[in-house]
């Protein structure tokens, strides 16, 4: 885990998707279910902003 936790404890700078607890967390504040989340780190890597401009590109497409 790196230096930057939030309040949680949880990592805000990299998706963790082998944590449970994390992928909790993610999945709630980047409003996304674990199986759209998985996707989208395999497409994009562990990034938050790139996994959200990933989902969001993802919802303008309808594809979620």
């Amino acid at each position: 885990m790196s230096d930057y936790a939030t309040a949680t404890g949880h990592d805000s700078t990299i998706v963790e998707t082998a944590d449970g607890n994390q992928v909790r967390y993610w999945c709630d504040s980047l409003g996304c279910t674990e199986a759209q989340l998985r996707e989208a780190v395999q497409a994009v890597g562990s990034s938050p902003p790139d996994i959200r401009d990933f989902l969001k590109t993802l919802s303008q497409r309808g594809a979620y």
